[in-house]
């Protein structure tokens, strides 16, 4: 074991599952101007951007002949983000997808399939801007490119394909590892991103705006390639791993298979219910409720995403606006914190008593969702549950109420029951619909109930620095552990990790940390090295 490796290296203990799991996207066809259009519902950015602002009345859905189950939002509850991105630069389409073109890059490599190759230099330019944003994930590179911890790793990636991820994939072979990266959702790729792996010699397969079919291929041509046998999965939702078990189960009964990184809480769950049921082939480390990844991911990234959503698709002005935040968790209280600081008069709706009185001790008040709908001017979803808001809710909103999703899944507002005879859809802008009344009222709704930090924002890079840290940290743990620490179960990170990726972290403020003396540690009964807090410490 490599000396990082071993660093790193504590025995760990199952976590508790999670509950949410992800929805079924649909098709829908529209007529506007007398022409019909296909939107596909994912997470992002439509296929149609280039649809003029017309009123459109949905008359149908599509139908799809799938080779594999459903594709559902597989981004964590920001929740893994946690590492999607908007790009507008990336949403451009073209007639023809980018599976029917043959291209290379300037050393003659072909082996990927992106939408223009000849995007790379700009997404170069990005994921050097990403660099120097993400200091914990470069001083890794930094601190193990001479012990190669990944050699011989070969690592199938699935999540989102944007610059700060590219700053992980491209840190994953500067450590030793072969990867082959596809994306986790269908609309958060940044094309000139992908093309920059691309032209760096990575097996990347991913495009905005891809298919279902499109999405289960890519993934497929990760995992399936001459001379090309994975022994490592770095998952974002569980499709790669779900497609390894149904497709590919062979390759879990090879003695050279390392484990699964999950980074989602959907993935986790996922991962949870396959070890309950015996079905879990392989050891998978969660990482998505490590400490550091679970604060800052869900609390502190939420709490800037959610004000940059809302002013780059409403353009509205918070102060004295009525905002009711659906759930009171790391995601909640993100957004709490900053809405209430610009001025706006905050509700919490909430199920748990103890979230509940968190809620009430930061001065806000709980209600139930029924007593405050009628006045409210901003509705954010924050749950992971389904059928938050409803359609009996959003029938009693007033003119203008804004409606947007911050939690896990694009389950929590439904959706599906606007889609009727009586409501007229109207396209305002990019990722922005009116919901017209016959009445007249309109209800402004964003990215059709999908996360809307995701699909009109972004993630601030720190923040995805601390998660690819994590995810590579037990990539290593994981491939450098001896045989038998690991068996076929799900495991946290060790505390030491976490404590190491914020160490990471702690050079780009110019912080110093106190150190214990000897009789210090001794009198706490700590090491003077780590970890510092038991497991069952609350952060």
């Amino acid at each position: 074991m490599t000396s990082l490796a071993s660093a790193t290296a504590s025995a760990s203990s199952p976590a508790g599952q999670g509950a949410i799991m992800k929805d079924r996207r649909e098709n829908k066809v529209t007529v506007a101007n007398g022409e019909i259009s296909k939107e596909h519902n994912g997470i992002g950015t439509t296929v149609c951007e280039s649809v003029p602002a017309e009123v459109t009345k949905i008359v149908g859905r599509g139908s799809r002949k799938k080779s594999y189950r459903s594709r559902s939002t597989s981004a964590s509850s920001q929740d893994s983000v946690s590492s999607g991105s908007y790009s507008g630069s990336s949403s451009e389409d073209e007639e023809t997808t980018p599976r029917e073109r043959i291209q290379k890059n300037a050393k003659g490599f072909s082996e990927f399939c992106v939408k223009r190759i000849e995007q790379a230099s700009y997404g170069r330019r990005e994921i050097e801007i990403a660099e120097q944003e993400m200091p914990g994930i470069m001083a890794l590179r930094k601190k193990a490119s001479d012990d190669k911890p990944l050699n011989g790793a070969k690592i199938v990636g699935c999540t989102h394909v944007n610059a700060q991820t590219a700053v992980m994939v491209e840190t994953l072979v500067a450590l030793g590892a072969q990867v082959r990266w596809a994306a986790c959702n269908i609309y958060s790729t940044q094309n000139e991103v992908a093309a920059a792996l691309a032209e760096n010699m990575i097996s990347v397969f991913a495009w905005r705006g891809e298919t279902e079919e499109d999405f289960w291929w890519c993934i497929e041509r990760c995992i399936s390639a001459e001379n090309w046998q994975p022994n490592m999965v770095l998952d974002d939702g569980g499709d790669a791993t779900h497609l390894l078990v149904k497709k590919f189960n062979s390759i879990f009964k090879v003695g050279t298979f390392k484990g699964i990184v999950e980074e989602s809480i959907t993935g986790v769950h996922r991962l949870y219910q396959m070890s309950q049921a015996g079905k879990l082939c392989a050891p998978a480390m969660n990482v998505n409720d490590s400490v550091i990844k679970t604060k800052y991911d869900n609390l502190y990234s939420c709490r800037e995403s959610i004000i940059d959503s809302l002013k780059r698709t409403t353009d509205i002005m918070f102060g004295g606006k009525q905002v009711v935040v659906c759930g009171y968790g790391q995601v909640g209280k993100g957004c709490c914190q900053s809405l209430k600081s610009m001025g706006c008069v905050m509700y919490i709706t909430e199920m748990d008593p103890i979230c509940a009185l968190q809620a009430c001790m930061d001065g806000f008040l709980v209600v139930k969702l029924s007593q405050v709908i009628k006045k409210v001017d901003i509705v954010v979803t924050a749950t992971g549950n389904k059928s938050v808001v409803t359609r009996e809710h959003m029938d009693k909103m007033k003119n203008g109420c804004i409606v947007c999703n911050m939690g896990h899944s694009n389950t929590e507002i439904d959706v599906m029951s606007l889609k009727t005879q009586d409501l007229t859809w109207e396209k305002v802008r990019t990722q922005v619909d009116h919901i017209i009344w016959p009445s007249g009222k309109r209800m402004v709704l964003l990215a059709e109930g999908r996360r809307v930090n995701l699909s009109c924002s972004s993630v601030p890079s720190f923040v995805v620095s601390i998660t690819t840290c994590t995810q590579a940290l037990a990539l290593i743990e994981l491939f450098n552990a001896p045989s038998g620490r690991y068996k076929s179960d799900v495991y946290l990170m060790p505390k030491l990790m976490d404590e190491f990726v914020a160490s990471l972290h702690l050079v780009a403020f110019d912080s110093q940390l106190t150190e214990l003396t000897t009789e210090q540690a001794k009198y706490m009964g700590l090491s003077k090295t780590g970890p510092f807090k038991p497991n069952y410490y609350r952060y």
